[in-house]
């Protein structure tokens, strides 16, 4: 197993995860950062949390479009070829940072 540290919205997140699997996380990790920032330029003032909510509803939001495009055989314009492994994958971690973002809404505050 290896240790990687991963910045999302100005955070480092200690992860570990399967040997050779880092850069791809490194990769997923950018996206997700991608998003927080697109996040936090729309949406002046959200906390944290509520960026990672956001972040995860976008990437969610165009994973959604691409199913339903192969679904009717149609591409999205803005949509480069996805590898079905890159789409499980984002789906996976969309989830996971919806859980955390539940989780860390329901932390205190000045925790």
């Amino acid at each position: 197993m290896a240790d990687i540290s991963l910045n999302v919205g100005g955070r480092q997140y200690d992860i570990t995860c399967r040997d050779g699997d880092e850069p791809r996380l490194e990769q997923l990790a950018e996206m997700i950062d991608a998003k927080v920032q697109d996040a936090r330029h729309s949406i002046p003032g959200i906390n944290e949390v509520r960026q990672l909510l956001f972040a995860a509803l976008f990437l969610a939001d165009e994973l959604n479009d691409i199913k339903a495009a192969e679904e009717t055989s149609e591409r999205p314009v803005s949509a480069p070829a996805t590898d079905p492994r890159l789409a499980d994958a984002l789906e996976s971690l969309a989830n996971r940072v919806e859980s955390l973002a539940s989780r860390l809404a329901a932390m205190p505050e000045n925790a």
